[in-house]
């Protein structure tokens, strides 16, 4: 299977983090941003990573979108399982469904606004600056809707905070729930505020990327 991505997206960091859970052999190609869309358009219609090829007869040529994946990667191996038993699996779903929607979005806001302010000297380069400069342009990120950003965020902790006690969002095993938390969250490693007020949080994505075998994002390494 090979995988298209942005190597520094969180989205495919959940798609990793997935592969990794289930022990599947993948390959990686990094995508350029901008110069991506030549690439993914015609195979997708989409312009979006990640993107999973699994390679295989009898398997779509391609998947776009880290919950299909997800879907996908289930059908494939269902064992060990992305989901927790029946009666807890809408919520699972629902759970990730709003952290995908909604929280991974307010993620990116506040990391490319630190990045393109206090956080610059993470890579203070031309071109890392200029990529930055890029995706606050696409996605309108300004002070405004950073402030919203915050808010949701704030909310979101507060709905996740049982995470600070048990080790799972529902259910008695890792769900897509906790992936999906797990890596749409993960850019907050680099902010100092995020790190001091929650470090529940840090701790339990740790620990999901140490299950899944996957490298720690940045932060916290």
């Amino acid at each position: 299977m090979l995988l298209l991505q942005f190597s520094t997206s969180h989205y495919c960091r959940k798609a990793r983090l997935a592969l990794g859970y289930k022990g599947i052999s993948y390959g990686v190609e990094n995508l350029t941003p901008g110069l991506h869309r030549i690439k993914l358009k015609p195979m997708t219609g989409l312009t979006t990573v990640p993107v999973l090829l699994p390679q295989q007869s009898g398997k779509p040529e391609c998947i776009a979108d880290s919950t299909e994946i997800f879907k996908f990667l289930e059908s494939y191996q269902p064992e060990p399982s992305l989901l927790p038993k029946p009666e807890q699996q809408t919520a699972a779903w629902m759970l990730e469904d709003w952290l995908d929607e909604s929280i991974g979005t307010a993620t990116r806001f506040i990391y490319y606004d630190f990045r393109a302010g206090v956080g610059k000297q993470i890579d203070p380069s031309w071109f890392s600056q200029l990529l930055i400069q890029v995706v606050r342009r696409q996605y309108q990120i300004n002070a405004a809707t950073v402030n919203l950003a915050k808010e949701r965020i704030k909310l979101a902790l507060e709905v996740l905070r049982p995470w600070q006690e048990q080790p799972y969002l529902v259910g008695e095993s890792l769900s897509v729930a906790d992936i999906a938390a797990a890596a749409l969250l993960s850019p907050l490693a680099l902010i100092p505020e995020y790190r001091q007020e929650y470090p529940w949080l840090f701790a339990r994505i740790k620990e999901i990327h140490e299950i899944c075998r996957e490298p720690l994002p940045p932060g916290l390494v």
